[in-house]
């Protein structure tokens, strides 16, 4: 069965740190671009990180430089390290493969207090 399970998230206050784990089972991750994705109240659900099987990753504009996501084959699970956090960082964020994307989880909510 195929699933993905999002963590980490939680309330911060700007500025701050957070660290995202999405845990992969029923999928090989390392054979797959995995990106993060969010969702704002209100908002389509926009991507804004992804990964590479070579380790190739691409950011969004707005979280470049802030946002670095990374991959640990050995444990199936893809990372966001969100830095710098900003009050419009807050969303549901979702974890996903790019170009087959499978179930949704269902995400962690990160919310910044400015």
């Amino acid at each position: 069965q195929v699933q993905l399970v999002e963590s980490g998230g939680g309330l911060v206050q700007a500025g701050g740190s957070l660290r995202l784990s999405c845990a992969a089972s029923g999928i090989m991750i390392r054979i797959r671009i995995m990106g993060w994705y969010r969702q704002a109240p209100g908002k389509q659900r926009e991507l804004v990180a992804s990964i590479a099987s070579d380790g190739w990753t691409n950011y969004a504009d707005s979280v470049k430089g802030r946002f670095t996501i990374s991959r640990d084959n050995a444990k199936n699970s893809v990372y966001l390290q969100m830095n710098s956090l900003k009050s419009e960082d807050t969303a549901v964020y979702y974890c996903n493969d790019l170009s087959r994307p499978v179930s949704w989880g269902q995400g962690t909510q990160v919310t910044v207090n400015s």
